[in-house]
């Protein structure tokens, strides 16, 4: 009880945020000093690390995240293993910032998404939607003896949102301006967009995922290149984008056209999807595949940009966060569409593009244990 009180009276805290996406491949961890809160809200990152999972521990994942292949036996032993990567993370991350895990106040902690249902189906009776995050939080906190907080996408579920996009709350505290109109694009293996207007109250700020992000990209690349990912967008760069197809893609796929709130992930855009995309295009070359890939995704964010924000808040500036910044081909394709619009990454505001969503869950926990009247 004495550690908790002495952790509601820490201020500036030490806090250490986890973020495992959708691509499967790892945990990131930031370690960051906060102080306030809100728009008050002071974020100094003192380190960032990535943690590969390894190719045995994804390929668990991988198979436990699909209907076909999933065994309730492999997702309780796996809520406990990717805890264990989860500690790993902070421990580096926190030797990394040159601190000792004494100095460490608290641990915001996503979990690893392995199945979202954000829209309410008929099951046993009743119409429920969920979500299933594995990474158990109370076996985090024993491997680091520090206070974790997590549940953070079930828990905007339990209160009727999609359970994603989660940044919103971190993107108005951190980027919100007076002047500017500004849309927040992470580009992970889901594509999201938040939309801060001008002069905005948090009320006034919506957000939604548009489509895919680096999911189908990864998914051909792993097919076809053996390789985890288009470094750089070096491929796609040397492909052909087919339009008949990418068009036929976009006309087919009715979750372009829903309109928010709306979220998606690895359920609709997975290896099924990829397969399904090969087979219709077997007659394109490897590269030209992934060219046509990578254009899905600038297409799908811009059509959500024309569809669903533009007539309300025609952006200033597109702030693009992410793994997917790396992606060179992808960029300039963005910076097409979206021309007239300034498009630059969060790393030019001072906040890593690598590491954002991780700080994301930082912030999170340190909002929570904030004592009351702050």
């Amino acid at each position: 009880m004495q550690r908790l009180q002495q952790l509601f009276e820490e201020n500036p805290r030490i806090v250490c945020g986890l973020m495992s996406g959708t691509s499967l491949d790892g945990v990131d961890a930031a370690v960051a000093r906060l102080s306030g809160s809100g728009r008050a809200l002071e974020c100094e990152t003192l380190a960032y690390v990535e943690a590969s999972y390894g190719t045995v521990l994804r390929k668990y994942l991988l198979k436990n995240s699909t209907d076909e292949t999933s065994s309730v036996r492999a997702l309780s032993q796996l809520d406990v293993r990717v805890a264990h990567s989860y500690a790993d993370a902070v421990r580096e991350a926190v030797g990394e910032a040159g601190l000792d895990m004494d100095d460490l106040d608290l641990v915001g902690s996503h979990g690893q998404t392995v199945h979202h249902v954000p829209d309410p189906e008929p099951f046993a009776g009743e119409e429920v939607h969920s979500t299933l995050q594995i990474g158990d939080p109370s076996v985090l906190a024993n491997l680091l003896r520090t206070s974790v907080v997590g549940d953070f996408r079930p828990a905007d579920m339990a209160c009727g949102g999609q359970g994603a996009p989660l940044v919103p709350y971190f993107d108005y505290t951190l980027f919100a301006d007076p002047d500017e109109t500004r849309g927040m694009l992470n580009l992970g293996g889901i594509a999201n967009l938040t939309v801060l207007p001008s002069g905005a109250s948090a009320e006034d700020v919506y957000a939604f995922d548009t489509g895919p992000a680096d999911m189908v990209i990864d998914a051909l690349m792993e097919r076809l290149f053996d390789t985890p990912y288009d470094e750089d967008g070096a491929l796609a760069s040397e492909g052909r984008v087919h339009n008949d197809l990418l068009d036929a893609l976009i006309a087919e796929d009715d979750y372009f056209d829903r309109p928010p709130p709306k979220s998606t992930g690895r359920e609709r855009y997975g290896v099924d999807y990829a397969e399904a995309f090969l087979e219709r295009a077997d007659d394109l070359s490897a590269r030209d595949l992934v060219a046509t890939a990578t254009a899905l995704t600038a297409r799908s964010v811009h059509l959500a940009y024309e569809q669903f924000v533009e007539e309300r808040h025609s952006l200033d500036t597109l702030i693009v966060s992410g793994g997917g910044v790396w992606n060179r081909a992808l960029m300039h394709m963005l910076q097409d569409l979206f021309a007239g619009v300034e498009v630059r990454t969060s790393s030019h505001y001072g906040i890593d593009s690598d590491a954002k969503e991780a700080l994301c869950s930082a912030v999170f926990a340190h909002e929570c244990r904030l004592p009351k009247g702050d």
